[in-house]
């Protein structure tokens, strides 16, 4: 089995290094596909899938807060892919040389396909080819919905005609890498989906939560997160029902978090000022301890598919108005455990000392992304909430907050309650950005800036400095930069490697 992960990661690493759409791979790199074990093997090497390295939803949404005089106290932190991100730059980003959103996610299309393709060809058992066929169709899913949620604007009935995706069905270098349009793209995935559904191995194996393949509660929860951006509520509701029929499990933070064993780390700030000098502890959580080692990140058991939002810069800043969300009070574990006071210290804001906090989930660099437990009782009550029913929605948040509230607090603090259905969709769109910051949050101001409703709309601002291509101009006055809903920025720009590689196939979003 490990040969057969060798080979066939050796074969998608030489793909890595070209582009995914349109290069080949070498002669050497070739292999004749003869079994499901090797596709089998293919995905499970869950470190092919499990990450993804998002910009634009670290600091494209108003979770991210980069306030000026954060910036000031020491710009080096802060990269200019952040700035423009943050200030959803247009002529800039396509010129970001470091971004690898595109191709790594049409590297995962391009092993499904690979799984895909071959299925037909091999030895083996035919429950066995079922269930990777499914599980194929399951990642292509995936992967191209967190796609179409970035480059392409939203599906509505104004929309069906603009561009789409490249739509990649195999693993042929001769598949068109022309863009398809949106309704197209968005039928693909819903075609895949159904397909996905029909996944039939369980969440749980012995007593254990396998979400690191392919599970049928995975697809029910990829399929409630699918119809939720759709603004079909009332199948997202029935996907999110039987997602938790299928699995509900919570982490209790009363008893199931804690702070890491080790001891806090101590960090000396203002050194050469005698009266300021002082040494000062960050305590963070448990699951802060490994970076390389992944077993707490998949023992993590809210997943129904493990997917993890990677950020290369070791710091997610909150915003101030996600900071007062939580109400800036440990009371809210969620704020006692994963927002880290006086984080600026670790990222070297020590001489002279600026204090200001971090998001920290997985290490420094990974948070949640793929589905979870908390996510589908989110879905559930926002999704009876818009249909009238208040109790059932309260009901239904207020299943999380128990397990993410001090269990000290009255009763009075820890459940929500509602008298009218904006009141009771207001509160619920809070607690998704408690619960799910950075993670789910660009893909929401999609949904809601596109929905029947117009009281949960959400424009965004930011007030920073003007700056070119190469600098932050931070001696002139700050500005404000504004990304109203409507805007054609919710489309992010692709790649320039992307539109040169592809021999001008792949066509820019238009602004």
């Amino acid at each position: 089995m490990k040969k057969y992960i060798f080979i066939l990661l050796g074969l998608t690493g030489a793909i890595a290094c070209n582009d995914f759409l349109d290069q080949p791979p070498s002669k050497t790199s070739s292999l004749v596909v003869s079994t499901t074990d090797q596709l089998d093997a293919l995905l499970g090497n869950y470190s092919t899938f499990y990450q993804m390295a998002d910009r634009n939803s670290v600091y494209g949404t108003d979770d991210y807060g980069l306030p000026v005089e954060l910036f000031l106290a020491r710009a080096s932190n802060f990269s200019m892919a952040a700035v423009e991100y943050y200030t959803w730059d247009i002529p800039n980003l396509p010129f970001d040389g470091r971004l690898a959103f595109w191709s790594g996610q049409f590297r995962k299309i391009f092993n499904a396909n690979m799984v895909l393709q071959n299925l037909e060809k091999v030895s083996g058992d035919a429950d066995v080819k079922a269930a990777l066929k499914a599980e194929a169709h399951l990642i292509r899913a995936y992967d191209y919905l967190e796609l179409v949620n970035k480059y392409c604007l939203p599906l509505d009935e104004n929309t069906r005609d603009e561009v789409g995706l490249p739509l990649k069905r195999s693993t042929s270098f001769e598949e068109t890498s022309t863009r398809d349009n949106l309704e197209n793209t968005y039928a693909l995935i819903e075609e895949d989906l159904e397909e996905a559904l029909k996944i039939t191995v369980p969440l749980v194996q012995n007593g254990r939560v396998r979400h690191w393949r392919g599970n049928a509660g995975a697809a029910k929860a990829l399929a409630a997160r699918y119809w939720l951006g759709r603004n079909d509520y009332e199948k997202a509701l029935a996907y999110a029902n039987d997602a938790l029929a299928i699995y509900n499990d919570l982490v209790d933070y009363n008893t199931g978090m804690h702070y890491s064993e080790r001891a806090p780390t101590a960090y000396t700030i203002d050194p050469n000022d005698p009266d300021k000098r002082k040494v000062v502890y960050l305590k963070f959580p448990y699951t802060h301890d490994n970076q390389t080692d992944l077993t707490d990140m998949l023992g993590w058991k809210e997943f129904y598919y493990f997917r993890l939002l990677y950020h290369e810069s070791w710091w997610y800043v909150p915003s101030p108005e996600l900071l007062d969300l939580y109400g800036r009070d440990t009371m809210d574990l969620r704020y006692r455990y994963h927002v880290v006071e006086g984080y600026s210290y670790d990222r070297g804001m020590t001489s002279p000392s600026y204090e200001y906090p971090g998001y920290v989930f997985f290490f420094k660099d990974r948070i949640p992304s793929g589905p979870t437990v908390a996510e589908m009782l989110l879905t559930k009550a926002e999704c009876l909430a818009r249909a009238g029913d208040l109790s059932g929605a309260m009901t239904t948040v207020n299943l999380l907050r128990a397990k993410r509230l001090d269990s000290s607090l009255p009763a009075s603090r820890i459940n929500l309650s509602a008298s009218t259905r904006e009141e009771a969709v207001a509160k619920i769109l809070e607690e998704r950005r408690r619960e799910m910051p950075f993670s789910r949050r660009w893909a929401d101001i999609r949904r809601l800036n596109t929905n029947a409703d117009t009281f949960d709309d959400v424009a965004l601002s930011r007030y920073f400095f003007p700056y070119t291509s190469s600098a932050v101009q931070s001696s002139e006055p700050p500005v404000t930069y504004t990304l109203p809903a409507g805007s054609r920025r919710y489309a992010v720009p692709i790649p320039n490697t992307e539109l040169i590689s592809s021999d001008g196939m792949i066509e820019q979003n238009k602004y």
